[in-house]
């Protein structure tokens, strides 16, 4: 059978740190809300399991996955649940509750992200808050991008099992993750993270090998992979990108 993975239709957002661990371990899954609503998809489906009344243990928003009767919301938890199926996660608690960690710090920065150009409010548009914006991004990337990709990289060097993943010897949800925050940093403030990755080569490495992986590579040149625009969470206005 088949994941369901429900995520708001023609932006990659919080929905592709999950796609990128289903397109990587080769898993069956179908995209529920980029569907066509005469074969049960779209977002009719996507809001009728949002605000389905019988789901005992409803998702706030999405990203949320089915797995049969199972209904799992929030992408740090998505993956730790679909990790050990996927063979995306060492087998000992500690190396698990490692990887959570660092997925968790991870989903930090992403809110970071995001907050730089909706400081004040999401029922405001970025023009509406553009002032609140500069401030908010001019703290981000002088100083919440330069420690965070710099505590991304000792954790790096740090790992008992080399240099290559986050987490022991072999590719982790993690891996996959902070490909995807590399990537969306680098659409959102180039200048800004350019100037820290010349700093950070064990990130830079990590984040190629992970696009160089068969699955990963024939996802990204796909159409499955949608681009990154100014209505996700990475978003390029070039008058935030300050170093």
């Amino acid at each position: 059978m088949a994941y369901e993975l429900h995520y708001w239709p023609g932006i990659q957002g919080r929905g592709e740190f999950v796609r990128l661990a289903l397109e990587a371990a080769g898993a069956p899954y179908v995209d529920v809300a980029r569907g066509a609503e005469s074969a049960g998809q779209g977002m009719a489906a996507l809001q009728r399991a949002l605000h389905d009344p019988h789901t005992a243990h409803p998702p706030f928003a999405p990203p949320f996955l089915k797995d049969g009767a199972v209904v799992v919301g929030q992408t740090a938890a998505i993956l730790q649940y679909l990790a050990p199926t996927l063979k995306l996660v060492a087998r000992s608690e500690q190396a698990r509750l490692w990887t959570q960690q660092v997925q968790l710090t991870i989903a930090d920065m992403v809110a970071e992200a995001h907050d730089t150009h909706h400081p004040v409010g999401m029922g405001l548009y970025y023009e509406d808050q553009k002032p609140e914006a500069l401030r908010r991004a001019a703290e981000f990337c002088r100083h919440r991008i330069p420690k965070f990709l710099r505590w991304f990289e000792s954790i790096l060097a740090r790992n008992p099992a080399g240099p290559r993943h986050l987490v022991g010897g072999r590719l982790s949800y993690a891996d996959l993750s902070l490909f995807q925050l590399v990537a969306g940093l680098r659409y959102a403030f180039p200048r800004a993270t350019e100037s820290v990755l010349a700093g950070t080569p064990l990130l830079v490495q990590l984040h190629d090998r992970v696009a160089a992986l068969p699955r990963v590579a024939a996802y990204l040149a796909s159409e499955r992979r949608l681009p990154f625009s100014e209505q996700g969470i990475f978003r390029r206005y070039p008058e935030l990108d300050l170093v």
